[in-house]
């Protein structure tokens, strides 16, 4: 079996809605690339939603789709940011944040009826989502001395290589992404360059 070098993340945000019992659930979706958006996102919908009673959430970061984390912001345990991380799952979807705000109907849901007001409020708003596919992308800076330049610049046009950052100092400096299949293929023609330095940056 060929190893999987794709994964499906959405292109941009959207917004979804599920109402039960007069309670409200908002749910927003956004792409996300780190943790470090999560805040970002959370406080400006508590600044446009500070009436609204919770706000829950579930993120799934990494093309290897291992790092999530969840959020009940005050709801009962389980109720609400699991939920909406199964669909996530469900749907085997990657780097994304999904936010409910709910605003209470003043009638209680109940265990079951929190964690399926959740649930589809959050099935709504990826059905209102472009889900797309993208391709596992290892970043290298590779180094050589500016004789190789066609050479290199031939591989990067044969194997349809982009090319992140270059400088020129005494070295050609290049940053690469090289997709995580083609991986071995394109190192394997660099290390063949007299005096090439490599180096692996980071997995996006």
């Amino acid at each position: 079996m060929l190893f999987d070098d794709t994964y499906h993340t959405i292109k941009a945000p959207s917004e979804g809605l599920f109402r039960d019992k007069g309670s409200k659930f908002l749910a927003f979706a956004y792409p996300i690339t780190s943790d470090a958006e999560i805040k970002e996102h959370v406080s400006r919908l508590k600044a446009e939603h500070p009436k609204a009673n919770h706000h829950c959430w579930a993120m799934r970061l990494g093309t290897d789709r291992s790092v999530f984390r969840v959020n009940d912001d005050g709801e009962p345990s389980g109720t609400a940011g699991r939920p909406i991380l199964n669909v996530l799952l469900s749907r085997d979807i990657t780097n994304i944040l999904v936010v409910v705000v709910r605003y209470f109907g003043g009638t209680l849901l109940g265990v079951p009826g929190l964690i399926n007001a959740y649930k589809h409020a959050t099935i709504d708003v990826l059905e209102h989502a472009s889900v797309i596919e993208r391709s596992v992308q290892d970043v290298y800076e590779v180094a050589f001395a500016h004789e190789h330049m066609n050479e290199v610049m031939r591989m990067v046009k044969d194997n349809q290589l982009t090319v992140l950052a270059q400088d020129f100092d005494t070295l050609y400096r290049m940053q690469l992404s090289v997709r995580k299949m083609k991986v071995n293929e394109v190192l394997g023609r660099l290390e063949k360059l007299p005096n090439i330095q490599i180096n692996y940056l980071r997995t996006v």
